[in-house]
């Protein structure tokens, strides 16, 4: 028996693997499908539910058809989801995904990353990042129809998915005014990050829905901010697409960027353009710099404490209407007015900045300005005394 038994060959399991692997690799195409067929049938649900919602003129029904609404969005949500999970994770692993896929898997993760610290985040962030999956995959099989149908729906969710993630930020913000500067840091780039991509990805398609017409206030800040949206940007540039980035935010996102932190918003901006001015190491920056404060510190003023209404300390409100009202008496429309506008500005500043060791060099930058313009004159440090003094012994 020994003799005739059966010898057991070892392996290192590569042959099973290489099988595995095949039929992966051709159930992929079959779940690919059926996983299609579900978000493309849940997607026609959760469109017609909206429209619903949208026609409905009876306020007993209004109720009924949001919950009916609501409820085909989640399981139209998780239809995308199953369709990362089961498809696109699968093609990875198994080494057939595209670099679009790839890309969409690591994103995938680096929102679920957030789940464990920031969960509102993360809520906003997954339905933001399931809906663009969606969306990208319609237009770039050229569904231009289904797109025409389903763009007035995903504006809609966008909408509210940004308007969270910004309130979410506000709070944020609001919560830390002791925080690490770091920390704080890290919330201001998240603010303006996030109003960035609301203007790069969901703007566009919203003034196409729905006219120019609609949007002349902003198209021209908006044809600004499309100016730094390619190519890589200088500490100076970039400033200046984050003042234009609060200036569209003022329109669009007033009760999410709530004016307190718009003001901390303009005053982080603000110190950033005199950090840049010091730092310059050429006469050239620096004057563009400077032309840059001078543009946000304007900006600052009308967009928003022109437009403040509660002032914490009274006296405060006074002195800025004061300082308003010279503001619009200057004709700015000339050289003079421009000069003027500068001096009113630069004396503003003074008033602001404490006299430390930290703000000594923008202190002095200017009071140098001032002196440029004549307002102010440098007096020189000597003394001279007309009487001669000779020393005698005093009796003790």
């Amino acid at each position: 028996m020994e003799e005739r038994g059966l010898r057991v060959a070892r392996t290192d399991g590569a042959f099973f693997s290489k099988i595995t692997t095949t039929i992966s690799k051709l159930l992929i195409p079959t779940k690919i499908g059926i996983n299609g067929m579900l978000i493309s049938i849940k997607r026609n649900t959760v469109l017609k539910n909206y429209e619903a919602c949208k026609k409905n003129e009876e306020q007993e029904k209004e109720e009924i058809l949001q919950k009916k609404y609501e409820d085909s969005f989640i399981l139209y949500l998780e239809s995308i989801d199953k369709y990362v999970m089961d498809s696109i994770y699968k093609k990875v692993t198994t080494r057939t995904a595209t670099p679009f896929e790839e890309e969409a898997l690591s994103k995938y993760y680096t929102v679920i990353h957030l789940k464990e610290t920031q969960y509102l985040e993360y809520k906003y962030r997954k339905q933001k990042y399931l809906l663009d999956l969606d969306y990208i995959g319609l237009r770039n099989d050229g569904k231009n129809k289904q797109l025409t149908k389903y763009n007035p729906f995903y504006i809609s969710k966008m909408e509210g998915i940004y308007k969270g993630i910004l309130k979410n930020y506000s709070i944020q913000l609001a919560d830390k005014i002791s925080a690490d500067i770091l920390e704080k840091d890290d919330i201001y780039n998240g603010i303006f990050d996030t109003v960035e991509d609301y203007i790069a990805n969901i703007l566009p398609i919203k003034i196409e829905v729905e006219g120019k017409e609609n949007y002349k206030e902003i198209i021209d800040e908006y044809d600004k901010v499309n100016n730094f949206l390619a190519g890589k940007l200088d500490i100076r540039e970039q400033i200046e697409k984050r003042m234009h980035l609060l200036a569209i935010s003022r329109k669009l996102f007033t009760h999410s960027i709530p004016l307190v932190v718009a003001e901390q918003c303009y005053d982080k901006l603000i110190k950033e353009a005199r950090h840049s001015i010091i730092s310059s190491k050429t006469d050239k920056k620096r004057d563009k710099a400077y032309e840059l404060l001078i543009n946000l510190i304007e900006e600052y003023n009308i967009r928003l404490l022109s437009t403040k209404i509660y002032w914490e300390i009274p006296a405060e409100r006074e002195a800025y209407k004061k300082f308003w009202e010279e503001y619009k008496a200057i004709d700015k429309k000339t050289l003079e007015g421009q000069v003027q506008k500068e001096v009113l500005f630069i004396k503003d500043e003074l008033k602001k900045l404490e006299d430390n060791t930290q703000n000594k060099h923008i202190i002095r930058f200017y009071k140098d300005k001032l002196v440029e313009y004549g307002v102010i004159k440098i007096l020189k440090n000597t003394y001279k005394s007309g009487k001669n003094f000779t020393k005698r012994k005093v009796a003790v």
